[in-house]
């Protein structure tokens, strides 16, 4: 009799010590196993091929954030955080008990060797540690061991809205000045794939010789979707140009002797970025914009809100173009929920995870289930940061944490009688892998 009522009690206190920590991190156990167990269709990020030796791979971002002037660095993304530490056990069977450089130093010899060993298949199995069934790798070209079905490709045309002297862009200040020095090396990729050397002498010429069979070969190359980091060089807002006024600042510039002052040369920046766009629906390519703070600390931060961009999704002639906002407007969560209801507008909430705590984020993603939860995407933007926080680690935090966060909406929505279990199981698959497969048409 004693057995039994000590049983009972043990049972007791395990059922509160349970409900504690439900209350604590507001997460139905269940609704996260079956969270974890969806093999997810990551839409943004930067995964970086295997190379044996030689060169690294530097193709992972036309614009890399690694040589900018310093910024304060958010919690969650500094050496110390203990979910850092909780990546490399998981990952590498890291055996010590923190991250300084000296012990990142000495384990990085068992990361190399584990990459070794599964050579080109090294990616993919980062997936299925992940567990991401397909990855949308966001790089200037694939590689060996960057292929479908496991990645699809989104290349950046950023460059092809700058076709003319940069330097006066490039003066404003240091990031900048590194930014349009990759800018203008793409931009030299895309006039040598057209077999020329330098712009050609009228507007029409470069959108019919170099624009224009630009993006063809991206689609052909296998593209879903073209990616535009424009936030990092300009501030949004893109007006409705006329051709003969972008034309004029393009005849007048284009010989390189001086460079265009800032609003003139916006007149053909906007006349060319609406012609891309218009060229994606075309071509059935969704557009990819990235909208949130970005790294560093000149980032114009005012200048990457998305509502600034309603006058594009608002315009006729592009109904036919998909857009897709990157990262998820942050700070604006709230001002982009509304662009919802836009037909052609959807949004990932990649970065967001590395940047902030799942419960943060699930209220986040609470709000936008609650609006439009068929236009909600995974991601998880990872991107090799540093040694210690490399495309592998970023992607193994992203994808744990936005899965906790969306465990969290959906177990809050369910206890607050929002939503059935089922429903919140439907959601959960929805924004994991469903909504990505109707978009891009998987």
């Amino acid at each position: 009799m004693l057995k039994i009522a000590l049983a009972v009690v043990q049972i007791v206190l395990l059922a509160a010590c349970s409900q504690r920590a439900g209350d604590r991190t507001g997460i139905d156990p269940s609704i996260l196993s079956e969270v974890n167990r969806i093999r997810a269709i990551d839409n943004h990020a930067h995964p970086v091929r295997f190379v044996s030796s030689g060169e690294p791979d530097r193709e992972f971002d036309a614009l890399p954030v690694d040589n900018m002037e310093p910024a304060s660095d958010p919690l969650q993304l500094r050496p110390d955080d203990s979910a850092l530490l909780e990546a490399w056990r998981a990952l590498w069977n890291y055996p010590y008990r923190d991250t300084t450089p000296q012990h990142i130093g000495a384990w990085k010899e068992h990361k190399q060797r584990i990459a070794q060993q599964h050579a080109d298949d090294y990616p993919a199995w980062i997936l299925d540690r992940v567990g991401i069934d397909v990855m949308f790798a966001n790089r200037v070209h694939l590689g060996r061991s960057i292929q479908p079905p496991r990645f699809q490709w989104v290349p950046y045309v950023d460059a092809l809205l700058f076709p003319l002297d940069n330097s006066r862009l490039a003066a404003k200040n240091s990031d900048r000045n590194a930014f349009f020095t990759d800018e203008d090396a793409v931009r030299a990729q895309y006039l040598k794939d057209a077999g020329l050397d330098a712009p050609p002498k009228t507007l029409d010429d470069y959108l019919r010789t170099v624009v224009t069979p630009a993006l063809e070969r991206h689609k052909q190359g296998g593209a879903i979707a073209e990616k535009f980091e424009i936030a990092y060089l300009r501030p949004f807002g893109f007006d409705q140009v006329e051709r003969p006024a972008a034309e004029k600042v393009y005849s007048t510039f284009v010989n390189g002797k001086n460079a265009p002052a800032d609003d003139e040369y916006k007149l053909l920046q906007d006349y060319l970025f609406r012609f891309i766009l218009s060229a994606c629906g075309r071509l059935g390519m969704a557009v990819h914009i990235h909208t949130a703070a970005g790294a560093g600390s000149y980032f114009d931060v005012r200048g990457a809100n998305p509502l600034l961009l309603e006058p594009l999704f608002n315009d006729p002639d592009l109904r036919k173009t998909k857009f897709v906002l990157v990262h998820g407007g942050w700070p604006f969560t709230r001002e982009i929920t509304a662009l919802l209801v836009k037909p052609n507008v959807y949004l990932d909430y990649s970065m967001q995870p590395l940047l902030l705590t799942a419960p943060t984020l699930g209220q986040t993603l609470r709000e936008w289930l609650e609006w439009v939860p068929e236009k909600i995407l995974f991601g998880t933007d990872a991107y090799p940061y540093s040694d210690a926080l490399g495309w592998e680690e970023s992607a193994w935090l992203a994808a744990k944490r936005g899965r906790e966060a969306l465990a969290s909406a959906l177990t809050k929505m369910m206890r607050d009688g929002e939503i059935s279990r089922e429903r919140a199981l439907e959601l959960a698959g929805m924004v994991l892998r469903e909504n990505a497969r109707k978009l891009y048409g998987f």
